[in-house]
């Protein structure tokens, strides 16, 4: 099986490399169109801004590819939020994969949101039946809210989309590869679709 990890500059590559490799997986590193579209399964991470990442994807030309991609695909932290079609960070347009708009956490609550929160309502095969209320790592101030396409909600201040499903496109908000045994179990889970 052939797994991309998309490397556009954005992404925190290494410690989601180090979590594949854990499950036996040696993905390849790389914003080369031909090789991710010829890949089994697609890895989209992401940390820091939706606009910087953003400009990162729109110069290798990866915005307009990642929409178009028909093997599965997983997003990670602003990889998912990335994904929506448009984020209030740097009020830029995303990749509109999900039609929704990614909102800044409301004032009075500490940012980022920062440490473990339980999963609650999940509705996919990304995840097994025992992690509903397991505990994920989370880093971020922006958040994409419910919406039809929620598999996965948690809360802080308000409830907002853990992970999000459109088609072949799964994506999370929280850090797979830093939540342990569950963050692993969600990454083979992935990996078997």
């Amino acid at each position: 099986m052939k797994t991309v990890l998309i490397d556009y500059g954005a992404g925190n590559i290494q410690s989601v490399k180090y979590a594949l490799n854990r499950l036996g997986i040696e993905p390849i590193l790389t914003k080369d169109h031909d090789i991710i579209k010829s890949a089994d399964k697609v890895i989209f991470p992401g940390v820091g801004a939706a606009n910087a990442a953003m400009r990162q994807l729109k110069a290798s030309g990866l915005d307009k590819l990642i929409p178009t991609l028909t093997q599965p695909v997983l997003g990670i932290c602003v990889g998912m939020q990335l994904m929506c079609k448009k984020s209030k960070e740097g009020d830029v347009d995303c990749l509109g994969i999900i039609n929704v708009e990614v909102e800044k956490f409301k004032k009075g609550l500490k940012i980022p949101h920062m440490g473990w929160n339980n999963l609650k309502d999940i509705k996919s095969n990304l995840f097994n039946t025992n992690h509903n209320a397991e505990q994920m790592y989370f880093v971020h101030s922006y958040y994409v809210p419910v919406n039809e396409h929620t598999i996965a909600t948690t809360d802080y201040g308000v409830p907002f989309s853990a992970a999000i499903q459109k088609d072949n496109f799964y994506a999370v908000q929280f850090h797979t590869e830093k939540s342990g045994d569950i963050g692993e179990e969600i990454l083979k889970n992935f990996l078997e679709l």
